[in-house]
């Protein structure tokens, strides 16, 4: 993918190396903040093409980022396996399901073999790449914990995918929703999908972490998003002014 595009990945709050005044501070409005001040910092008021890729949680922010229009140069939106209905609805269990996970890990090794085995990986290499980043060694316990205290952020769930269904429609850019079943699409975004509002990829035999699943075939759809839309390094590109230009 890094052939045809700049790829920038961000630490998001309380999710990576860089601290902040509040790393447990993971409102919804906050996080969007983030985004466009890194993405301002970076470029300035001359941005090249942007596209934003978020998934689960990560997808949220990118639409919140989009919806804002204070982007300039924004010309695509890729969400991954997020859907209002589905994760409004899980939100319920979601402390028992943080609860059942394992909490602490002898070695990073072990940390990756159980996200393979036990918990939401499928694809050990991957593993590899994300998981040591993911944890912090806890010196008193002698062991390596997860670096995001989800359970302390309750509060913000709700808000992360209240209205978020609406929310990618209303984007006034190109959209792509990819996902790993098609069970997970509520009634907005089955009569957004019906009436051409954005693409949809159905992504077969994955679990929700798509993107590091099938990593080759991730940045295949993505890159074909680009073609498809005519996305180049400073906007869309319409093939008769190109010439035009050139000549």
């Amino acid at each position: 993918m890094k052939d045809k595009a700049r790829v920038v990945a961000m630490d998001l709050r309380g999710h990576g190396k860089s601290t902040t005044n509040d790393d447990l501070d993971l409102s919804i409005e906050t996080l969007t903040n983030d985004v466009i001040a890194v993405i301002r910092t970076m470029y300035g008021d001359l941005p090249p093409a942007i596209i934003l890729v978020g998934h689960s949680m990560g997808g949220s922010v990118a639409i919140h980022v989009a919806a804002r229009k204070e982007i300039r140069n924004l010309h695509g939106l890729v969400v991954v396996d997020v859907v209002e209905g589905t994760a409004m609805a899980s939100l319920v269990h979601m402390q028992k399901i943080l609860a059942n996970r394992a909490q602490h890990f002898p070695s990073i090794e072990k940390a990756i073999e159980w996200s393979v085995k036990g918990g939401p990986l499928r694809n050990i290499e991957s593993a590899r790449v994300s998981i040591p980043s993911t944890l912090k060694y806890d010196e008193s316990r002698e062991c390596y914990t997860y670096r995001t205290p989800l359970e302390q952020t309750e509060k913000y769930w709700k808000g992360w995918y209240e209205g978020l269904s609406d929310k990618f429609l209303s984007c006034p850019v190109q959209k792509i929703l990819l996902l790993a079943g098609t069970d997970r699409l509520d009634r907005a975004l089955t009569i957004g999908q019906m009436q051409g509002k954005f693409q949809m990829v159905v992504i077969r035999h994955t679990g929700h972490a798509i993107q590091e699943d099938v990593p080759e075939e991730f940045a295949s759809h993505i890159l074909k998003f680009i073609s498809r839309n005519k996305i180049g390094p400073n906007g869309v590109e319409i093939p008769g002014l190109i010439k035009k230009w050139q000549q």
